[in-house]
């Protein structure tokens, strides 16, 4: 009896150090000098102001900014939008933007694959929001073999935070994340 008492204790604080870990397991921040930064599509906020800033750090000398290519903001093509921010931007000059036609991280990475060939670059530093850079940094490395991927997260204290327990929003995005990371991992990367 006092075996099983010992294994259900164990048992019980790893259940709860995996649980309470969990948030802070997704978030990976190695961002490394590039040839290119690489901005995901999806959030229009935290990811691009952090490109911008690593680009001013002189992290890469250009920065390529994902662009969903048929989605739309009202009347607007988003495409339209990106341009116009870009054009706006000080450093216009040193950024571009890649239309992504798919919808999955998958599809994306492949998506950039072809902006990257005309730049001519052989490491790419990722920037996406916090909670999806352990998916994302495994993605690309993955998508694009033979170059340096580095990632960094791009936080918003709104969205996610690794203790995500303490916030309904938090806690639906690392569920969300975790089921997305899982069919990463034991299916979508070996189609």
């Amino acid at each position: 009896m006092k075996k099983l008492r010992t294994v259900v204790i164990v048992l019980l604080a790893a259940i709860l150090l995996l649980f309470t870990t969990s948030g802070t397991f997704l978030i990976t921040n190695r961002p490394q000098h590039a040839d290119a930064i690489v901005v995901l599509a999806g959030e229009t906020d935290c990811r691009p102001a952090l490109g911008l800033q690593l680009l001013e750090e002189n992290y890469a000398p250009k920065m390529v900014l994902d662009v969903p290519a048929n989605a739309r903001l009202y009347q607007m093509n988003m495409l339209q939008l990106a341009q116009q921010y870009v054009h706006e931007l000080p450093q216009a000059q040193s950024v571009s933007i890649c239309p992504i036609y798919g919808l999955s991280t998958k599809a994306e990475a492949q998506d950039v694959t072809q902006c990257l060939k005309t730049l001519g670059v052989h490491s790419v530093l990722v920037v996406t929001s916090d909670y999806h850079t352990r998916r994302a940094l495994s993605t690309f490395r993955h998508e694009l073999p033979g170059m340096q991927i580095s990632v960094a997260a791009a936080t918003d204290q709104q969205q996610f935070g690794g203790s995500w327990w303490r916030h309904r929003q938090w806690a639906k995005l690392n569920f969300d994340e975790w089921l997305r990371l899982v069919w990463w991992e034991a299916v979508d990367r070996w189609r």
